[in-house]
């Protein structure tokens, strides 16, 4: 039975494994805590970088030979395999851990097994302690290895009559500074933001985290199927982060840096391009999670493709009675096929109001 010091250093491994958002793809974000034979708090970790140590390397080098006949909380299960570095199964065996608890266990193919392994070794390994909670904080990594395409979170800014623009076509600002800020705070925890042509032509974003301290800049993906959306010297095109001109096969993009551009088939049915391909790309390109933040075409792409995970809107206390809506065409065409989602946040952001609401069970997983 768990006590409430296992749910409390648990907890806090999830706290820790968040500080890891943006920064450690194509791996997961993972923390861990150590406690001590006698149940004190001994040391604690999270991973950091891609490439660098593990969260239980951090949390047993933390809590040094404190470690030895303790408890390890991990998010994850630990990793059985090496790669980068070693494995973390055999790490806490070095180190004497008498027990593991993790949240989650790895879908990773290449790097389950690590229970195994420490129950092999005489370690007590559990699973399951507050696994909603660090599967929640763990979702674009989870998703990325269970479906093969990158989370996709969409985010819009709408006023309270769902508008994103006024009958005239001007957009800025709908909504406060506050909530731009908190836009910047989703890109840098992002692997890629995605727009699309009609964006890229109305706004000439440069899509770039600002005023965040040592944030890793995302892929800038603009899905431009006909290639006339970006031209030389657009800002997406500077030297800020990289960038991908997603076009269609046939399209003529001569002008664009070759570098930059990705062809992709178009869609079966209707304008713009394969969404499901468009994302199988970039998660052979390392990316895990995607911010789309494209206008209402292409956000009514990815929802008629079942590819939203995780939908975050920002709504204005302002009416504007006209003007385009949030989401355009999406295959819903009765309401009997509408998406239904969970609402699982609310916050006010400034005057705005920010929602945050997931696919309901009979959508996920597609």
């Amino acid at each position: 039975m768990d006590t409430a010091a296992d749910i409390t250093a648990m907890r806090r491994a999830i706290t820790l494994a968040a500080r890891g958002l943006g920064s450690t793809s194509p791996n997961p974000v993972v923390g861990c805590v150590v406690l001590d034979a006698a149940g004190r708090h001994a040391g604690e970790g999270f991973h950091q970088r891609a490439g660098g140590p593990h969260a239980e390397i951090h949390a047993l080098r933390d809590a040094g030979e404190r470690a030895r006949g303790g408890t390890a909380y991990v998010t994850l299960e630990p990793c059985n395999h090496t790669g980068r570095t070693g494995p973390c199964a055999q790490a806490l065996i070095d180190a004497g851990i008498a027990r593991v608890v993790y949240a989650v266990g790895d879908p990773n193919p290449q790097a389950t097994g690590g229970a195994d392994t420490l129950r092999a070794a005489g370690i007590k390994a559990e699973q399951g302690l507050l696994a909603t909670e660090a599967e929640a904080g763990n979702a674009a990594w989870l998703t990325s290895v269970r479906l093969g395409r990158p989370y996709v979170l969409w985010k819009y800014a709408a006023s309270l009559d769902g508008r994103i623009a006024a009958a005239d076509a001007t957009s800025r600002w709908i909504t406060s500074p506050e909530s731009r800020a908190d836009v910047h705070r989703l890109r840098a925890e992002a692997d890629a933001v995605v727009v699309g042509s009609g964006t890229a032509r109305t706004d000439d974003p440069q899509l770039g985290v600002r005023r965040i301290e040592d944030a890793v800049q995302p892929l800038r993906v603009v899905v431009d199927t006909g290639a006339t959306a970006v031209r030389p010297g657009a800002r997406v095109l500077d030297g800020t982060a990289p960038t991908l001109i997603a076009v269609a096969e046939d399209a003529d993009a001569r002008h664009l840096p070759q570098a930059a551009v990705l062809r992709l088939p178009r869609a079966a049915t209707g304008p713009g391009l394969d969404i499901p391909a468009l994302l199988r790309a970039l998660h052979g390109r390392g990316i895990r999670s995607v911010l789309l933040e494209g206008g209402p075409t292409l956000a009514g792409a990815f929802v008629a493709a079942g590819t939203v995970d995780k939908v975050v809107g920002y709504l204005a206390p302002v009416l504007l009675g006209a003007g385009p809506a949030a989401l355009a065409d999406a295959g819903i065409s009765t309401i009997a096929e509408a998406l239904r989602l969970d609402v699982t946040e609310t916050v006010r952001i400034g005057p705005d109001l920010r929602i945050t609401a997931v696919p309901g069970p009979a959508r996920k997983g597609n």
